[in-house]
């Protein structure tokens, strides 16, 4: 008796070790997906600010200052929306990971339910062949 329990708890100590490794690979792979969105857009964005600011700098009067005013709008406009895609495209990463997670916990469930399951079947068959 004792070494069913027993090995019902490795078989399940087992498949919940099988499940958190897999789990934190797919939690790794996500986390270095958001990671490169950042990176890029940062990159992106840090690129586009230093060639408006170096190009502010050269002004010297108030017409050129109100000729890059235009350039200035239009660089907080489209920092706006790549901000907001950028985290569309996250959220969008964030939602496969989250998926993909509870499939592997949904999986680790029925394969414990359905090992638990075999061995109280067998238990029983034993204990009414007595």
């Amino acid at each position: 008796m004792y070494e069913q329990i027993n090995s019902q708890f490795l078989s399940l100590g087992k498949t919940f070790a099988d499940a958190a490794v897999k789990a934190q690979g797919v939690a790794l792979a996500g986390f270095e997906k958001i990671a490169d969105v950042q990176l890029k857009a940062v990159e992106k964005q840090v690129t586009a600010s230093s060639a408006f600011w170096s190009e502010a700098s050269e002004i010297r009067d108030f017409d050129g200052a109100k000729a890059i005013w235009p350039k200035g709008v239009a660089l907080a406009k489209e920092s706006a929306e790549k901000l907001y895609n950028t985290n569309q495209e996250l959220l969008g990463i964030t939602l496969k990971t989250n998926e993909a997670l509870g499939n592997l916990i949904k999986g680790s469930f029925e394969a414990t339910n359905e090992t638990v399951t075999k061995q109280v079947n067998a238990v029983k068959k034993a204990a009414s062949g007595k």
